[in-house]
């Protein structure tokens, strides 16, 4: 099938280099990532915060990642990027307040955390059933979602058909995955992320080059202010509600969304529990949050305000390429679209980097719903007492399965953006929960089963309502789950057997939580206090979030060329930078 892109012998020679490059790791960690399921699964606990920091960063940049932010650009303008931009507050959180007891816990996987938080059959039946249904179902479709946008790449840059992309896709993945381990992930991150972000400056470069676009002063004189906004019209209050209001009062702590979990979890917490020290699980994971929401966004976003320019409608894109398959038409196919105006090295510089950028993501998600299915199911409740190398061999088996069950889901999916929205309806109102459960004793594994089940119910009920005719927005369907959930799950806290108290102290004393929702047990076991002070976290949180915010939309306001306002930014970058400095200079304790 042939495509308006055109392939050079120096193209070809970078997309295999890179590929041959990425799996010496594989190679080189095959031997110590079989030795036991602490190797496979969380690299020794030996990962230094930098390490750390890319592979999550790298990790939460996948081929679906550009693609979406195309999709919501061209929607609803720059503006509608704040529904994951108010994911910062979630993940600066967990910087500062969670980062240290993830690692204080010394969990294998964090699901393994309800057998230590909790106590009886209740904490169990939580452990194994979300073992299940996030290393299985939940995980599915997010991988899903990560195929989709590499079949709509595959099918516009090489011509290929969605079946051809996913198997060449899967097997790179799989022998990757299975033969790794974490450490193998985790360096190839690294190596990956390098050359991703390179063929991302690429794009956005050769986008602004073309005649139509005329740079960056032609791009932000033809593109209308209101797409170019860094905040969404307050006139038009559905969509300022939708994109600003909601995800910046509501949405950031409600929803459990993987890479932004209120409190931390998934494969986030998975590079916290890897980590050598308390120290790398914060550090590493504040690198992660400065480079995710300030590094990343402006290139993604330049190319895709080039392609309102170049392909106002989708049928421009449907023109400009006439063989592509028209059930994957859709505002994200735009960025992949742009990729025609590489010239030859560049082209395959995007390829190898956009091919990086997927197998990070999926090897990574096959790595964390490994760890589940093995160590939180099978181990746990089927095959208990078996050899290391029989559990690293069972999660090998597993990592091939998933793989093979998340190309079968893609061709489920839609576009990148309605994929985005069921994974918020799934997890909204649940997030108050997970941040809560640190600092109030009273929170019990029943609080979570009953938070769980009134979520998913709900959204249930808003889907088959939607498919029998029912119109409802995605704003009031959020707010009606986040309601019945919350009193539902504080309902059962308060009214439910609470977690037995030798499960209290034991956890207490390793974790540390500070604050007065552990004042009953603190009494009991007769403890002065903890090193800990959650007014310094609190002062962390909003500096590093100033720090943040100030740098990307310093950036922006320099890329628009309005002055006064990159200086006041730049001000609030430096103050807060130097404060956050600060406060982290003070917040370790002498082993950590």
């Amino acid at each position: 099938m042939s495509t308006p892109f055109h392939f050079t012998t120096l193209d070809w020679a970078i997309i295999f280099a890179s590929i041959g490059i990425s799996f010496l790791p594989a190679l080189f960690f095959w031997k110590r990532a079989s030795s036991s399921t602490s190797e496979f699964f969380t690299s020794g606990r030996a990962a230094p915060w930098w390490l750390v920091g890319i592979s999550m960063v790298a990790t939460t940049f996948s081929t679906d990642t550009p693609n979406l932010v195309t999709n919501f650009v061209r929607e609803r303008g720059v503006a509608g990027n704040w529904l994951w931009w108010s994911f910062l507050l979630t993940g600066m959180m967990t910087v500062f307040f969670y980062a240290r007891l993830w690692r204080r816990s010394g969990v294998l996987t964090d699901l393994e955390f309800y057998e230590i938080r909790y106590s009886g059959d209740a904490a169990k039946l939580l452990r194994g059933f979300r073992a299940v249904y996030l290393g299985f179902f939940f995980n599915l479709v997010i991988m899903a979602t990560v195929n989709l946008a590499a079949a709509k790449i595959g099918n516009i840059v090489l011509g290929w058909p969605t079946g051809r992309t996913l198997l060449v896709c899967a097997v790179m993945t799989i022998f990757f995955a299975s033969v790794s381990g974490l450490w193998g992930v985790l360096v190839t991150d690294s190596i990956q992320f390098g050359i991703t972000m390179t063929g991302t400056f690429a794009v956005a470069y050769y986008a602004l080059q073309q005649p139509a676009v005329g740079g960056l002063s032609g791009l932000f004189a033809k593109v209308p202010p209101r797409t170019i906004a860094m905040l969404p019209d307050f006139g038009d209050w559905s969509t300022a509600l939708a994109v600003f209001i909601l995800p910046l009062t509501i949405q950031w702590w409600s929803v459990w969304y993987p890479g932004a979990e209120p409190g931390g979890g998934s494969y986030i917490a998975q590079r916290m529990l890897a980590s050598k020290t308390e120290k790398d699980a914060v550090v590493g994971t504040l690198l992660f949050n400065v480079m995710h929401y300030a590094l990343r966004p402006w290139p993604w976003i330049i190319v895709a305000l080039a392609s309102t320019i170049i392909y106002p409608q989708l049928a421009d894109i449907a023109a400009t390429f006439p063989n592509l398959d028209r059930s994957l038409l859709g505002n994200d196919i735009a960025y992949p679209a742009m990729m025609r105006f590489l010239p030859a090295g560049f082209l395959g510089l995007v390829v190898a980097g956009t091919l990086a950028a997927y197998r990070s993501t999926i090897e990574t998600h096959l790595n964390w719903g490994t760890s589940y299915l093995v160590h939180d199911f099978y181990r746990r409740f089927l095959r208990p007492g078996l050899s290391e190398r029989h559990y690293v061999f069972v999660g090998r088996l597993t990592t091939a399965g998933l793989m093979i069950c998340a190309a079968l889901m893609t061709y489920a999916l839609g576009t990148a953006r309605e994929a985005f929205e069921l994974i918020l309806s799934i997890g909204a109102g649940t997030g108050l929960l997970y941040l809560l459960r640190w600092f109030w004793w009273r929170v019990s594994a029943w609080s979570e089963i009953s938070a769980m089940i009134s979520s998913f119910l709900v959204a249930l009920g808003f889907f088959v309502a939607r498919k029998n005719g029912l119109e409802i927005s995605a704003e009031s369907s959020l707010l009606i789950t986040v309601g019945v959930t919350t009193v539902v799950w504080v309902a059962t806290t308060l009214l439910a057997p609470p977690t037995d108290a030798a499960t209290l102290e034991r956890f207490f004393t390793q974790v540390r939580p500070a604050g007065p929702g552990w004042r009953p047990v603190v009494e009991r076991l007769g403890v002065t206090g903890v090193e800990d002070s959650l007014s310094q976290s609190l002062l962390g949180w909003v500096l590093g979030c100033l720090f943040v915010y100030s740098g990307l939309f310093g950036t922006g306001s320099l890329l628009y060329g309005r002055m006064p306002q990159f200086a006041m930014w730049l001000v609030v970058f430096v103050v807060s930078g130097a404060g956050l400095a600060r406060v982290l200079r003070g917040f370790w304790t002498p082993e950590a």
